[in-house]
């Protein structure tokens, strides 16, 4: 859901990393169409739902300049494991896709796996004479020069950046992680974007490379205090209320437990905003049972 949300809130800095100069044929002005029943419908979830959480498939209607419909799918592998039948899934949207809206099609695969190795971007079938070559895009995370990425002014190069962050998660101690987080955070405090943008840029940042002891939670959130408070960037009353909320609760969490302080904060969360159940367990990173519990 994470990666869901992202990327309807930052479509158009994707098409813009992802297919530079080519992606200026397309109208952003008329904004993008999300599709997600559409795909739903003609990818039914399996019986394994634990198949369908492996990764986030987004189908987008956009609009080019000169008035012409077009559609893209964006497949992307969130979890990263190596899957022989990968390409073949691919190749299976592909052709679904096509056949049924008779428009032009292009295909992304973003995997952000720790397998150096592993990227396929190719399905062959070869059967008693009949032959079919199809060739995707593929972007490998793990491969990319964190160094460029830092350059890069289009916002979407940090959300590279935070997965190439997650993915030292295990390497390296979080006290060596805090500096590295904080400084995708100052890069993404003095773009000049919207703040919805820097907002969206910032819960992925949060949750996606999330410590798990609380006081180097609270190091990080104090640190971005002091650079939001220096760069004068202004925070909407929803924002301030979950910065507030989440330093409040993590600092009685210290103190009482973890568990203790996300019920803190999620209870902090359900007096202080109108955010859906959903939305708070998505925050806290609790179940949706967890929050109505403290709700009742």
């Amino acid at each position: 859901m994470l990666w869901k949300a992202l990327l309807e809130d930052v479509f158009d800095y994707f098409l813009l990393f992802f297919f530079g100069d080519e992606a200026q044929k397309f109208d952003f002005k008329r904004g993008f169409e999300f599709l997600d029943k559409e795909l739903d419908q003609l990818f039914p979830p399996e019986n394994n739902e634990t198949s369908r959480l492996r990764f986030v498939d987004k189908l987008v209607k956009v609009f080019t300049i000169d008035g012409e419909e077009k559609w893209i799918l964006v497949h992307i592998e969130v979890q990263g494991y190596n899957d022989p039948e990968f390409p073949r899934r691919m190749f299976t949207y592909f052709y679904r896709i096509l056949d049924k809206y008779n428009k032009p099609v292009t295909s992304v695969a973003i995997f952000t796996d720790s397998n150096p190795a592993y990227a396929p971007d190719t399905y062959y079938y070869n059967f008693m004479g009949v032959k079919n070559t199809f060739t995707y895009n593929t972007y490998k995370v793990i491969a990319q020069d964190a160094a460029e990425l830092a350059k890069n002014n289009n916002p979407f190069a940090l959300v590279v950046l935070t997965v190439l962050l997650a993915l030292q998660k295990g390497k390296q101690v979080e006290e060596e992680l805090i500096p590295l987080k904080i400084n995708i955070a100052r890069t993404l405090l003095g773009k000049a974007v919207p703040a919805k943008i820097i907002s969206t840029l910032m819960t992925f940042l949060r949750l996606h490379v999330h410590f798990e002891k609380p006081e180097n939670n609270i190091k990080f959130e104090e640190e971005i205090s002091l650079i939001a408070n220096k760069n004068k960037t202004t925070m909407g009353l929803e924002e301030f209320v979950l910065e507030r909320a989440k330093r409040e609760g993590i600092e009685q969490g210290i103190e009482q437990g973890i568990e203790k302080g996300k019920a803190i904060f999620v209870e902090r969360l359900l007096n202080s905003t109108d955010f859906s159940d959903e939305k708070i367990a998505a925050i806290v990173g609790v179940t949706i049972e967890f929050v109505r519990k403290i709700k009742a």
